[in-house]
């Protein structure tokens, strides 16, 4: 990567999604610990033998305010000169900041590890209505559809012999209409 070839702004932009990144109410100016760290990992600054993460919780504290919790982008582009060293050992400052910087530049935070919807053969096993037994089964047509109420409640029938003269009293009364 050519010295110069990754502007101030590719990276302010990186750090204002990565300040945003989680917090609904983040306006992408401050960036908290968490994020910062979550920015050196995702960008792979942090590369485990010379910077750890460690290093860039340390950092993070030197860099921000004694209260503050939160970081700006000129304390973010101080940290980052600190890391650059570290990073590239054997380089001069602006060379090392400039690798850093090219790191940096145009990521977003990656979303590895997010919990997905599962599709484990149990739950496909105990969702499965073929397989349903018993009172269950009844719940269900053949495609596995719900029956709804039907399903659920007895509905009398009122068709056949005995349906036909419900209501219509008994055969004592019919005789002696008669």
């Amino acid at each position: 990567m050519a010295e110069g070839s990754v502007s101030v702004a590719e990276v302010e932009t990186t750090f204002k999604k990565f300040a945003i990144h989680g917090d609904t109410k983040a306006t992408g100016k401050e960036m908290n610990g968490k994020n910062f760290a979550k920015l050196c990992k995702d960008c792979r600054v942090i590369d485990g033998k010379n910077v750890t993460a460690t290093d860039v919780d340390i950092v993070f504290t030197k860099v921000k305010a004694k209260t503050a919790r939160v970081i700006t982008f000129e304390q973010f582009s101080q940290a980052l000169s600190e890391l650059a060293p570290k990073r590239f050992k054997g380089k001069g400052q602006e060379e090392a900041l400039q690798q850093l910087y090219g790191l940096i530049a145009g990521k977003e935070p990656a979303n590895a590890g997010v919990t997905k919807v599962a599709k484990a053969a149990a739950v496909d096993r105990l969702t499965d209505t073929t397989k349903f037994t018993g009172a269950h089964k009844e719940r269900f047509d053949e495609t596995g559809k719900g029956k709804g109420k039907a399903g659920r409640e007895e509905i009398p029938d009122a068709s056949g012999y005995v349906g036909a003269y419900k209501g219509k009293g008994t055969y004592e009364d019919k005789v002696k209409e008669a």
